[in-house]
């Protein structure tokens, strides 16, 4: 069994279409979490993140880019690591609900990142 028949490996191209769309579509959910210490607007990197996503989840789906694609991901990740930490910190004085949500999301960069790394290792 190759490492792309694993789940996580086949959803990255799904879930990273859907972010990618989402981005572009209705940034400001994503504005307000850019760090303000990044040079120029938000919605410069809103809509850059949204392209990088588009970008990757081309990338993984075509056999021929997947390897590029895999390592391309993992480093997306990581450059968008600190966006949801910051949203973890913005959201502190929410609702226990959302608060959980906001951390939950930082756990979950790990496993994303390794199937994104994978991918790239077949």
């Amino acid at each position: 069994m190759s490492r792309l028949n694993k789940p996580l490996h086949k959803a990255l191209a799904p879930v990273f279409t859907g972010a990618g769309v989402l981005h572009v579509v209705t940034p400001e959910p994503f504005d307000s979490i850019v760090p303000p210490q990044l040079p120029g607007p938000a919605r410069f990197y809103t809509y850059a993140s949204g392209v990088a996503e588009l970008a990757v989840a081309l990338l993984i789906a075509n056999p021929a880019t997947r390897r590029i694609g895999g390592m391309t991901c993992a480093a997306l990740l990581l450059a968008v690591w600190p966006a949801n930490i910051y949203m973890a910190w913005q959201w502190r004085d929410k609702p226990l609900l959302l608060q959980l949500i906001s951390i939950g999301r930082l756990p979950v960069q790990v496993p994303l990142i390794l199937a994104a790394w994978g991918i790239s290792r077949r």
